[in-house]
């Protein structure tokens, strides 16, 4: 038996469930009044089926596959397996698609001697978790359809139910959270263990390539953060947001106080499309089109220029953020009471001054929010800043050099086979963990201003 097979049946059976919970219920209230309706009284039935077993299914799929590792490793067979790790979980693999039936043969001969193997504890195993979830599910319905009376409050059962569900989805997104936030603590303790946390912090020489040998060149890496911090303030924090605010504010202003309905309509839905654009795409436009053109820009003003420049990153991930702020500053600037804009102009301020001293400064607590939204989302980006702001970790001021930013040496640290043992991979956990605290920080200033100034109109 598969774990599919019982998911099917647990459905099943809570269906059943459901319909003879209600048409029991509708049987009973011929002859009595129902404190609940009949389908509140399907409802708990089904409940009590399908939840229960599901939430076993979802235990044991992880664990089986353990099991049934582990079961395959102690028999003679998995004994006479190879030591070396890749290789015995290179048969292994190929011996589970061969018993799953994702392929007919391997490239190791053990492989297809070792299938038969795993074909039986995975069938032995699945009998086990399939047929305790429908037993569990029989149960369940069997419980529910025992409850069926006129006295019994089915709809208080099914809010509790309901309720329990609610609150083990949030407790799942906030231990989510938390066991990331862990994990990073974790491992990035365990690279202060062996880098100083003063030299990642104030250094400013970013090498951390490893030698395998203590007489080899560069045997000691150089884990100075301060170029990686730079460059993504200045790529994300500075150049982006000289784009991003200037024409994300102005749009939003021409959208709420001078287009027509008709014009809004049209340009507003075209304007978030930006958001939707996947930000490979946006590191190819960088790459192509606007890191040549800001290369040739800085040649035809005498200044060297890199083909890979913070410049040309800067500008498309301005491009990229500016429906962040621009929807932000249309909503606050909205929530203007049209009261307060009908006075300034009865005194006689213009249009625009109405805008300026009126509009603005009542919608600006939501502004800077979004700006500061704006500046989280653009910190994190990659793509767009590997294909066009290159990997060199410069310490510069110069918008056509090449420099970096952390996520792209996260990526660059992380990527391949690497052996979490070694202070070059625990960076990229350090790293993380200073970039979540960062974007942390500027998520709570912004949900502080807004909260703090915000203004509440009738």
């Amino acid at each position: 038996m598969t774990l599919t097979f019982a998911l099917i049946a647990v459905l099943l059976i809570a269906a059943v469930a459901g319909f003879l919970g209600r048409s029991r219920a509708r049987a009973v209230r011929d002859g009595a009044r129902l404190n609940s309706l009949p389908i509140y009284h399907g409802a708990y039935g089904f409940l009590w089926a399908l939840v229960p077993a599901l939430l076993f299914l979802a235990i044991w799929s992880p664990l089986q596959g353990r099991l049934i590792e582990d079961a395959v490793l102690s028999t003679p067979q998995g004994q006479a397996l190879p030591a070396f790790d890749m290789a015995r979980d290179a048969i292994t693999s190929e011996a589970y698609e061969i018993a799953t039936g994702q392929r007919e043969a391997g490239f190791n001969p053990e492989s297809t001697a070792l299938a038969p193997v795993y074909q039986q504890f995975i069938n032995r195993y699945g009998g086990i978790g399939g047929g305790f979830a429908i037993l569990l599910a029989l149960a369940g319905a069997a419980w529910g359809l025992t409850r069926v009376r006129a006295n019994f409050r089915a709809r208080a059962g099914v809010e509790r139910w309901l309720m329990g569900l609610l609150i083990a989805a949030s407790m799942i997104a906030i231990l989510t959270t938390l066991g990331i936030v862990l994990s990073l603590l974790f491992e990035t303790l365990r690279f202060f263990s062996m880098v100083p946390a003063s030299e990642f912090l104030f250094g400013t020489q970013w090498s951390p390539q490893m030698a395998l040998r203590a007489d080899q060149a560069g045997s000691s890496g150089a884990f100075g953060s301060i170029p990686l911090f730079w460059g993504t303030i200045f790529i994300g924090a500075i150049i982006a947001m000289i784009v991003a605010i200037p024409l994300g504010l102005m749009s939003a202003i021409f959208l709420t106080q001078y287009a027509p309905a008709k014009v809004r309509s049209v340009m507003k839905p075209l304007l978030e499309i930006l958001a939707g654009v996947p930000t490979v795409v946006y590191g190819y436009f960088a790459a192509l089109t606007v890191a040549p053109a800001v290369r040739d820009f800085g040649l035809s003003l005498g200044i060297p220029a890199s083909s890979e420049s913070a410049l040309a990153a800067g500008l498309v991930m301005g491009i990229m953020i500016i429906p962040f702020v621009s929807s932000m500053a249309d909503d606050s600037i909205a929530a203007v009471p049209q009261a307060m804009r009908d006075g300034s102009l009865a005194m006689g301020a213009t249009r625009s001054e109405t805008i300026r001293k009126v509009v603005l400064p009542a919608a600006l607590p939501g502004v800077v929010g979004g700006v500061l939204l704006a500046v989280s989302r653009a910190i994190g980006e990659t793509m767009i800043v590997v294909m066009a702001a290159g990997l060199a970790a410069n310490l510069t001021a110069n918008p056509f050099d090449s420099v970096t930013t952390v996520t792209v040496q996260i990526v660059q640290l992380l990527t391949g086979d690497q052996e979490f043992d070694s202070p070059k991979t625990l960076a990229a956990f350090a790293l993380g963990l200073a970039l979540f605290v960062i974007t942390l920080i500027l998520n709570l200033i912004a949900l502080t201003v807004v909260r703090r100034y915000r203004e509440a109109y009738e």
